[in-house]
């Protein structure tokens, strides 16, 4: 049956309706929506109020409403289903209260990240949550994702720097859970049902987050090594050397070492003739960041451990050597067919899982390219892939995610499962979870309109 979309979504005609959707809401940073279909159109709220009265009219006519925040996110969860209304927290972006002394910012759910890093800066105060898409991904879709970053070691994921949130039911209900206190028992904490959910419970629209005091120091070095396992034993001692002044432990494998370096179109920092490089994130209270990070480079080379290192001597060399780490980016558009990956085991089984992996990649794929990068501290490794058949995509998914499950990992570090992962959720999640999760779903959406076919499939 034809839908007149006209027709019935004229009762949101001020709720920034648009019939004819532009591209850019039909895509993420990886996945566009099918050629053969389109949505039904686009909404851009600005207020809850607005949003509510969009999901209860939805809710009404059985359509199905996709939220979309920034557009960055990496598995499909923000792809439009045919047929869909597509909501945009892009006009939700006010920032609505810095407060100093509790330590916190109130914010709409589509105020970009890095406006909340400056506006924290601003009032003397930091917001740690960090990502290389900060510029144009929106705190809401940070949230609906549970996003982790560059910093996750140190202050945790994004659920961990939320206070209280504001979210809207399939049915138009509004949840004001806008707690800002740390101390806040009483009763279920409601704001974890939103948080990492992809939109499918509920829409986040305004959230609480904490704010931390600003270092006064932030020193950033960069280490080579022969092998992994090298880089393992720096990582002990520098958890060991650096303890709560450590905020970031990144590992770079040759092959992305190598290509990132040359898509930047930078002098390397280090010789791209490495096994494995390591950047390393010192912040402290006082001035001592840099004078720790030298020390734990000097006993690191005088023990064999490192065979070359740079330590940043301005904020220009410290950005030059994280944009090599954010090279990702520019790796995964680099290429015409990917398969990109985010995966995590425990800290210990890196090197097994991450040789076991490649082994078996290799073995069925001799010619491909395969990058490897991560937090590893907190066990999340990154994959991309590239240089095999189109048509093996769901083949380098399946050996790539059977060797997660025989790890006991996880198939999504920090990315989601939107649509790309649904067929490999029960790797990493047991029949009693998933079928937990859609008991969940059918009691907050049992009309299953709230991007409907993420996260798992529906029947």
């Amino acid at each position: 049956m034809t839908i007149d979309a006209a027709h019935i979504l004229a009762p949101l005609a001020d709720c920034g309706l648009a019939l004819e959707v532009e591209d850019r809401f039909l895509a993420d940073w990886l996945m566009h929506m099918p050629a053969d279909q389109r949505p039904l159109g686009l909404v851009r709220p600005k207020t809850t109020e607005q949003v509510s009265r969009i999901l209860a009219h939805c809710n009404a006519h059985g359509i199905p409403v996709v939220p979309q925040g920034g557009l960055t996110g990496l598995t499909g969860a923000s792809v439009p289903s045919h047929g869909a209304l597509i909501l945009s927290m892009e006009l939700m972006s006010t920032i609505i209260a810095v407060d100093a002394v509790s330590h916190t910012i109130t914010v709409e759910a589509g105020v970009p990240l890095q406006r909340i890093q400056e506006a924290a800066d601003e009032a003397g105060l930091f917001f740690p949550l960090d990502i290389g898409s900060r510029g144009t991904c929106q705190i809401g879709g940070n949230l609906s994702t549970n996003a982790g970053g560059n910093r996750v070691l140190r202050y945790g994921m994004a659920r961990d720097m939320v206070l209280g949130l504001e979210a809207v039911l399939a049915d138009g209900t509004v949840i004001t859970a806008m707690n800002e206190m740390m101390k806040n028992n009483a009763g279920y904490d409601l704001k974890h049902l939103f948080i990492g959910s992809e939109g499918t419970l509920g829409v986040i629209t305004r959230v609480v987050l904490k704010l931390f005091a600003r270092p006064r120091a932030v020193s950033v070095a960069l280490a080579a090594f022969p092998d992994y396992p090298a880089l393992e034993a720096f990582l002990s001692l520098t958890r060991a050397r650096l303890g709560g002044a450590l905020t970031a432990f990144e590992a770079m494998w040759d092959d992305f070492y190598a290509l990132s370096t040359r898509l930047t179109g930078a002098q390397p920092p280090i010789a791209a003739t490495h096994g494995c490089y390591a950047l390393v994130e010192a912040s402290t209270s006082d001035e001592s960041a840099e004078d720790q990070l030298r020390s734990l480079l000097e006993i690191a080379i005088e023990g064999g451990m490192v065979a070359d290192a740079v330590l940043a001597q301005s904020l220009a060399q410290a950005d030059a050597i994280w944009a090599v780490r954010d090279g990702s980016g520019l790796v995964l558009k680099h290429y015409d067919v990917v398969g990109n990956f985010d995966v995590s085991v425990p800290t210990s089984r890196i090197h097994a899982f991450q040789t076991d992996c490649n082994q078996r990649l290799r073995a069925r794929w001799p010619d491909a390219e395969i990058n490897w990068f991560g937090h590893v501290v907190d066990g999340n490794l990154h994959l991309i892939m590239s240089r095999f058949p189109a048509e093996d995509l769901h083949a380098v998914e399946e050996e790539t995610y059977a060797t997660v499950r025989d790890f006991s990992g996880s198939i999504s570090a920090e990315h989601g499962i939107g649509l790309q992962k649904r067929a490999h959720l029960s790797y990493s999640r047991t029949a009693a979870e998933i079928a937990l999760m859609k008991l969940v779903k059918a009691s907050l959406d049992p009309k299953g309109i709230l991007n409907p076919g993420k996260v798992f499939f529906t029947s």
